[in-house]
């Protein structure tokens, strides 16, 4: 698996990719959304660069792993902590957790293997309350 620096626009997009693969296809409404919430602008990428992220992503999963995929995220749980592990920036991981949500709920519906890449990114950052802030009224947190 290829590594990039910490912090950088394609770590954050290659966990936004993990999450459009994590079912075991990337949909054209999870593409679409991504285009609508300006996730590109967000990473700080041109659209271009974020597709060639996620081809190279999907490049380095055929290679590191089994490619008779089940349905379901194919990233080992040390693979998933070390791309977790590159962004440290605690703004860079909330834009990196809502855009992987929005993804997720895009087709409305949370798959098997995107609940485990949100699951990761909440527990290794420690964002649970990003996970409930909708939920609270303006200004209670």
């Amino acid at each position: 698996m290829r590594s990039y620096p910490t912090n950088s626009p394609q770590a954050a997009a290659r966990i936004v990719a993990l999450t459009l693969v994590a079912d075991g296809h990337v949909s054209r409404t999870e593409l679409d959304v991504l285009d609508r919430v300006g996730a590109y602008r967000q990473l700080g990428l041109e659209r271009d660069a974020m597709h060639s992220v996620l081809q190279g992503f999907c490049e380095d999963l055929l290679q590191a792993s089994d490619p008779h995929w089940v349905g379901a995220c194919q990233v080992d749980p040390r693979t998933l902590s070390q791309l977790m592990a590159e962004i440290e920036s605690p703004a860079l991981r909330v834009t990196v957790l809502r855009l992987c949500v929005a993804v997720a709920e895009a087709d409305d519906h949370v798959a098997d293997g995107e609940s485990v890449v949100l699951v990761s990114a909440v527990e290794q950052w420690g964002l649970h309350h990003e996970m409930l802030s909708p939920l609270l009224p303006a200004g209670s947190h």
